[in-house]
Formats: structure tokens, sequence, C-alpha cells
């Protein structure tokens, strides 16, 4: 198969959206559990089966996260760069918050003493919950541009601060992140959990998809009326060497929704995104768990895709120089290291989703408090 450099960034772009919805999808249903736990479980044998619904999985689901990150790192070098550069702080508050999960799983129920596991109990939710709002802010200042630029040596430079990240439509694509990540946990929740607690997250599962929808619909408005976008001016040369600098690209607020006029086959995300949060609040009013995270799953991927395609070619568009905005055919790595990637990436991703498949099909049956009971001292 030949390969030309245009054609690999492209698939590039696509291969990292597919690990950044893997990461939500997965990853993003064990955060919206222990978002819940607080709310759902109403005692500690409660929160525990909640807790042992994601125990076989956590771990494994991190694995999209650290893919997504080393992908973005060998593909996209530059986005790497200046994305930890601008969202330094934002990314150590992820990082030191997902601290919290794996010590909170281990020693939550080392100890019989109930402020001991309540503590631990609002670790977990806050190490799942800071990592869903930073995850969405940081889509939400994408949008509107992030303040950079590059100076004579090529080295990013980020003007502002962490608080500046907290915009109003920043903190819209957060909270939507939010919602969007604990409707997804409530889904499986109501497939794997205790049937007292299946019940209560069946309740919170519509109400979080019907705000998912209206959050959603909200931030597809905003940008509608023409607050952000980017638009190239110039031609790139998808076969050229990598040069962020070799373009021409103004600030035009109709850009992002312009890019679904302009490809109509775009529109599929932003409607798979309300249609699957809607039949997500009809199927958790019929209790059908399954098919409710099926569908929990599409608005995920319907939620992120429509971000990818309103910025098209942009990855990380700069508000302070937009002419500086690095795009998927001038932020990316040489043609040999795009091709090596691609060809670990056709062996290795079958192998993964095959591996990933087969451990939740295995391990898929509703814990239950009597299990728990039976087994205290052998689960979380």
């Amino acid at each position: 198969m030949i390969l030309d450099y245009e054609t690999l960034k492209l698939i590039w772009w696509v291969l990292i959206g597919v690990l950044l919805i893997g990461f939500a999808v997965t990853d993003g249903m064990d955060m919206g559990s222990m978002i819940l736990m607080p709310f759902l479980g109403r005692t500690d044998n409660e929160r525990r089966t909640m807790i042992n619904t994601i125990a076989p999985h956590w771990d494994g689901n991190q694995v999209w996260f650290i893919t997504a990150g080393g992908a973005i790192f060998a593909a996209w070098p530059m986005v790497y760069a200046t994305a930890f550069s601008g969202f330094y702080m934002a990314m150590l508050l992820t990082l030191f918050a997902l601290f919290f999960r794996p010590v909170g799983f281990d020693y939550r129920s080392k100890l019989e003493n109930s402020r001991w596991r309540n503590a631990w109990d609002w670790a977990l939710f806050g190490g799942s919950l800071v990592p869903a709002l930073v995850f969405g802010v940081a889509f939400g200042n994408l949008l509107q541009g992030v303040p950079f630029q590059f100076d004579d040596l090529m080295r990013p430079t980020y003007v502002g601060n962490f608080w500046q990240l907290l915009n109003p439509y920043g903190l819209l694509a957060g909270i939507l992140s939010i919602a969007m990540l604990a409707m997804h946990g409530g889904t499986w929740m109501m497939a794997r959990a205790d049937q007292a607690v299946a019940e209560r997250a069946r309740v919170a599962v519509i109400l979080l998809a019907l705000v998912v929808l209206v959050l959603f619909a909200l931030g597809g408005l905003w940008l509608w009326m023409g607050e952000f976008g980017f638009r190239i001016e110039s031609v790139i040369d998808g076969n050229a060497y990598p040069n962020p600098l070799n373009k021409d690209v103004v600030a035009d607020g109709i850009a992002w929704i312009g890019n679904f006029d302009r490809h109509p086959s775009f529109w599929i995300a932003p409607m798979l995104g309300l249609f699957s949060a809607l039949v997500v609040a009809l199927l958790a009013l019929a209790r059908r768990p399954a098919l409710a995270l099926i569908m929990s799953s599409l608005t995920i991927a319907g939620v992120i895709t429509t971000a990818g395609f309103a910025m098209f070619p942009f990855i990380m568009p700069s508000s302070l120089v937009p002419s500086d905005s690095l795009t998927l055919w001038d932020a990316t790595s040489s043609l040999l290291t795009l091709k090596i990637m691609f060809w670990v990436a056709i062996v290795m991703v079958p192998i993964i989703l095959a591996y990933t498949t087969w451990a939740y099909v295995k391990m898929w049956r509703r814990i239950s408090v009597r299990d728990i009971e039976e087994n205290a001292h052998a689960l979380y």
C-alpha cells in the first residue's frame, strides 16, 4: 500500500480522534460512575457494588488515555508541546486529581471505618469530576482559540493564565463534559449495579441525558451566532514539509459552522449527538440498560466528532496570532514517523479492541450487595 504524506496526515487526524473517543467512552464510563457514587450509593455496600462493577476495567481503560497522549506526542509534536506549555496548570490539576483514583480504589475498603471510607468516596468523586471538567474546558477553549504564538526559534509562547480558561464557553463545555460522562456512568450502573442502585441510576440518566441534550444544543447555537472560528485564506500543500508559519489565517466568526455547510456529511456528527442523547433518556425510561449504554457511547462519539469537524483542519487555533495556528497539515511529524506509526496501529489497534471487548464480555454480570457481603475481604 502506497500512502502519500497528505493521506497519512488525514489518517492520523482520524485515528487520534478515535483514540480520544475510545478514552471518553471507556474511562469516561468509570469516571462517570464515580461522579454519581456519593449520590446513588445510600450504604457502604451499595457504594462498594458501584466500585466493583468497574473494578475489572478501570485500570485497562486508562490505557486509552495514555495511548492518546502518546499518539499526539508522536504524530503532532508541535501540538503536544504547545498544549503542555499553555495548559500546564490544567494538566497538572488533572494529573493530581487522577492520583486519587488508583489509591482510592485500593485503600478505601482496607479499614472498616465510616469516616475513612467516606473520605475516599469523595476523593474518588473529585478524582473523576476534575478530569471530566478540565477535558471539557480544554475543548471549549480550543474552539475559541488559544492565546499563543511562536518566537523566532519556533518555541510556543502562551499568553494567559489558568483562570482565563474558565471563561463562559469553556465552563459550558466543561459542564457538558461532566453531564455526558455522568450519564454514561449511569447507564453502566443501570446494567451492572445492584437493583436498588440501578433504579436510582435510571432516574439520574434520564435527567442527565436531557441536560446533555440542552447543553450540546446551546453550545452549537453559541457557535452558530458567530462567536468563534478561524479560516485559512492561503493554499496549503498537504504533501509539503510541515511549517505552521507558512499560511495565512483570519479569525472568522462563522468559520466553524461554515465547515458544516462546505461538508454536508459533517452534519451527521451533531445529529448523532442530539439524537443519541434523546434516545438514551427514552431507553432509560423504558428500562433498557444495555441499549442505553450503547446509545450513550454514540452520544459521546457524536459530541467529540462535532468539535473535530467544526475545527477541521485546525487542531489548535491561535487567538493571539491566527497565522501561528496549528493544523493537521502543518503540525505533524515526518513522513517516515507517520508511516511507522500507521503500520503499528494497523497491527495493534485491532488486538487492543479485541482484547478489550473480550474482557467486557467475559466479566459482564450484575454485582449485588450480596456479592459484597459474601466477599467482603476479597473485593474493593
